[in-house]
């Protein structure tokens, strides 16, 4: 669970900071072995970078290689977190007397940290090249002509998917988990609930005898279903509007 928890916020984090990330990409690759006043600076701070991206490349350009990103976080602060909480968790990192023992604690985050490094190496340079990628009158560095999914593919609409079920899971999650136990509560006699009053009482005690990631119980579940079941809902529905256009009307 600390794996994919972990995983999942910094995931949930980057679908904000993406687009900076795009920006920092491109000026750091600006004038790349050029000496300085040599070169054309299309982007001259990190708020023209955006403004001159957004009207050159179009806005969807400032979440260029969200997909690659996302699983590059994922892994990396799975790992990194996941496993410097396991460690954590088992004792390890504390002295005979219960104290942290800050060498251990250090060394352990380090490994962890150069692990997930390692892993998320290819992907992030698979991120960087795509959001390298621009018009030609704004383009900097070595530009690779990447292409994951053609276009109209269904592969990009599951991805597409994918990538924004996790802004809906991580919003939705506690209120389906309220939904889940207030339905599935003893009641008495009359039908009244014999363990929560109503929503907010479900929320209290669960984060009360829980924690706060007792909400979030089932979030794999729920994440791995939306995109899915997004991507077959709207098929099936287009399928059934051309039958019906097709054979009735």
């Amino acid at each position: 669970m600390d794996f994919l928890m972990s995983g999942l916020a910094a995931c949930g984090a980057c679908l904000f900071t993406n687009p900076l990330e795009v920006v920092k990409t491109r000026m750091q690759l600006q004038g790349e072995l050029q000496s300085p006043g040599t070169y054309q600076r299309h982007y001259k701070n990190v708020f023209h970078a955006f403004i001159t991206i957004g009207k050159v490349d179009g806005l969807a350009a400032l979440q260029k290689g969200l997909a690659p990103a996302l699983l590059y976080q994922f892994l990396m602060n799975g790992i990194r977190l996941g496993t410097y909480g396991l460690v954590e968790a088992g004792g390890y990192l504390h002295t005979a007397e219960g104290t942290v023992n800050p060498a251990l604690s250090a060394a352990t985050g380090a490994l962890a940290g150069i692990t997930g490094a390692y892993l998320g190496s290819p992907i992030y340079m698979v991120k960087t090249h795509l959001q390298a990628q621009a018009a030609s009158e704004i383009a900097v560095g070595y530009q690779y002509k990447h292409q994951i999914f053609p276009p109209q593919s269904w592969k990009l609409t599951l991805v597409a998917s994918m990538v924004s079920s996790i802004a809906v899971v991580l919003a939705m999650t506690p209120f389906d988990v309220v939904s889940t136990r207030l339905y599935n509560q003893p009641t008495d006699a009359q039908g009244k609930g014999l363990m929560y009053r109503g929503i907010l009482d479900v929320l209290l005690q669960t984060a009360r005898t829980e924690g706060i990631f007792g909400m979030y119980k089932g979030i794999g579940a729920s994440y791995f279903r939306l995109g899915p079941h997004t991507i077959l809902s709207l098929f099936f529905w287009d399928q059934l509007r051309i039958l019906y256009y097709t054979y009735i009307k």
